[in-house]
């Protein structure tokens, strides 16, 4: 087993429509709390890696269950700053029906988390037995101190000799502070060690046109030539990164996914089988049950095509999991590597 890992980003409290409601329609809202890193970290706990996240949550009853929540998922929770008089954030989730795409509306001004600024966390302690730090895109989309708070974190965690891993976590709807997306974060994931993200986020941070995945069904397979030709580029703009990381998704309706995983590494590319998911229960946070497994397989996997495997398959098994964070076990993932089976264990 690995040193800790650290997360630090924020979380919510999403509310969902229930059943295929549109939101016009619904009465009521279904309640759970989530935040990529803190999916990430929840995802971790579950394969049974020591993972701590670093947040602010108001000082008050929503706060407090929200922390209630990590630690019943076996995240430390020590580094986490109650703050009075401020807010959690919330999203709205209106979920997918067939060719409707699903809606996420963010409610997240003010929150505690959007008043963290340089100085305020001692890294060094929450640093302290860790071996890798987990930071993401969202974190540096909210407000301009959110960002400096990314490099003062990277910077500690660099000069500590952590392994620094970042998610791209492009969302378009948070860039609202006056910079763009491929100014503030490529200078961040120059600094990463690894690297992870869709093939529209690779474009969109890097300015590279990534390749189409276009999978039907599982028998199909991934234009390796393509996406080994891409990523050649990517780490060119990326030199310190030794482990690209994406994650492929062809979603050809609300509830059927094909799904694929590449990694470039020591200039080979790995990918894996297409996964093919023809029941999705709910797909939010699935990138984030890719980094949670992908950070566990680092640490406890020296073969890199089984780092990809693990991740990969993670992550599919997340689709069949309502919320926002994965519960799986390493012998579901492992068992889903090795051609799986729906059969009922008893």
């Amino acid at each position: 087993m690995g040193k800790k890992i650290v997360t630090f980003g924020e979380m919510l409290m999403r509310l969902t429509t229930p059943g295929n409601l549109r939101l016009q329609q619904s009465r009521h809202f279904d309640v759970n709390f989530g935040g990529s890193e803190g999916n990430v970290a929840i995802s971790v706990a579950s394969y049974g890696g020591e993972v701590s996240l670093v947040t602010a949550l108001p000082d008050n009853p929503l706060g407090n269950v929200c922390l209630m929540k990590l630690r019943e998922h076996s995240v430390g929770t020590d580094e986490i700053m109650m703050m009075k008089g401020e807010r959690l954030g919330t999203y709205i989730v209106e979920k997918a029906a067939d060719m409707r795409a699903a809606t996420v509306i963010y409610d997240r001004k003010d929150s505690a988390f959007a008043h963290l600024a340089p100085g305020m966390i001692d890294w060094d302690k929450a640093f302290k037995g860790a071996g890798i730090f987990h930071w993401s895109g969202i974190d540096a989309a909210l407000t301009q101190g959110l960002t400096d708070v990314c490099h003062e974190a990277i910077d500690a965690a660099d000069r500590l000799g952590l392994t620094i891993s970042c998610d791209i976590n492009y969302r378009k709807n948070l860039w609202q502070y006056g910079k763009s997306a491929e100014e503030v974060l490529l200078p961040l994931m120059q600094k990463s060690d690894i690297v992870f993200g869709s093939g529209g986020e690779y474009q969109k941070a890097l300015g590279l046109e990534a390749p189409p995945f276009t999978a039907g069904s599982k028998s199909d397979s991934i234009d390796a030539e393509a996406f080994e030709a891409f990523c050649k580029k990517a780490a060119g703009l990326l030199p310190r990164c030794k482990y690209m990381f994406m994650a492929l998704r062809n979603a050809i309706t609300s509830e059927h996914h094909c799904l694929a995983g590449v990694l470039y590494s020591g200039g080979k590319l790995r990918t894996t089988r297409v996964f093919e998911v023809n029941n999705v229960v709910d797909s939010m946070g699935v990138g984030d049950a890719f980094v949670g497994a992908m950070l566990y397989a680092y640490q406890n996997y020296a073969d890199d095509q089984r780092k990809l495997d693990f991740a990969m398959a993670g992550s599919a098994l997340k689709n069949t999991i309502v919320g926002d964070y994965n519960m799986v076990t390493v012998s579901e993932v492992e068992q889903l590597i090795k051609g799986g089976s729906a059969e009922m264990k008893r």
